[in-house]
């Protein structure tokens, strides 16, 4: 009896916009095998929209990550249809900044939520039809390589999916696939919107950020040139690059000390 053929596909998380939507974009570009890419997302009329953009065919999971029982229908597709992964990427993922004494302690849940727990969720749920030579995209943070005040649970949570992806990459070398923790700075994305929504922004974001804010697409080229090259981490731009080596050999009170005074100049301008 003949094998049946599996048919070819990359995963996406938090497609709908931003990282995760400009993956969407460049695999259908760069990855001739893919013959589908599935889609997660909450924003449905937005993942109709990407669909019209692109250049392979979509599927679509509309489902709010925070919610875990919204992956049912994922999972039994999955199940179902037993396809080839080739990539996953986790885009999904969502912060509040402020102190932790004034963000609701429902977004602190969500962020651990959507941003750790669905994560591994996900990649639990596709660990079994991913093929030799599969990628794994875990989309952390550079705020990852060090506590960040302000910030506080948001970084512990990037800090996770840094580690997550690390342990998980060892696992499945043997097997031909690598794990690649996408480690941006600041991108130019909604996400900066998001962490403003339900409150008074009185000060402007620090000008190293400003410095540093990248476009979303050069960080998706970069995170995807990284991974087809098999490197554990992915981090864009000469900046953040000099920031994750500065965190590994410079004590993090330091630091942080720093970025208190780098604050404080920023807010008296």
């Amino acid at each position: 009896m003949e094998k049946l053929r599996r048919k070819s596909i990359a995963i996406v998380t938090g497609a709908s916009s931003g990282m995760g939507r400009e993956a969407v974009l460049q695999l259908a570009d760069r990855f001739g095998v893919l013959e589908e890419i599935w889609v997660v997302a909450r924003r449905e009329e937005r993942l109709q929209q990407l669909e019209k953009e692109s250049p392979v065919p979509l599927r679509l999971f509309v489902a709010d990550l925070s919610q875990r029982d919204e992956l049912i229908p994922f999972a039994e597709a999955l199940r179902k249809e037993n396809p080839a992964v080739r990539f996953l990427a986790n885009a999904a993922g969502f912060g509040k900044d402020g102190p932790s004494s004034q963000i609701p302690v429902e977004d602190e849940g969500d962020m651990v939520r959507v941003n750790c727990e669905a994560l591994c969720t996900v990649t639990h749920l596709v660990l079994p039809y991913l093929v030799k030579g599969a990628r794994i995209l875990q989309f952390a943070s550079a705020a990852a390589f060090m506590p960040q005040p302000g910030f506080a649970v948001y970084a512990a949570s990037k800090a996770f999916v840094l580690s997550y992806s690390r342990g998980l990459d060892r696992e499945l070398r043997p097997k031909g696939i690598c794990v690649t923790a996408v480690c941006p700075g600041p991108v130019k994305t909604e996400f900066f919107q998001a962490m403003d929504q339900g409150r008074e922004r009185t000060t402007a974001y620090p000008f190293y950020k400003r410095l540093a804010m990248a476009k979303p697409e050069k960080v998706v080229k970069t995170a995807l040139r990284d991974s087809v090259m098999g490197k554990r981490v992915s981090v864009h731009g000469p900046l953040m690059k000099a920031f994750w080596i500065l965190t590994k050999i410079i004590p993090h009170e330091w630091l942080l000390a720093m970025m208190d005074l780098l604050r404080k100049g920023d807010n008296e301008r």
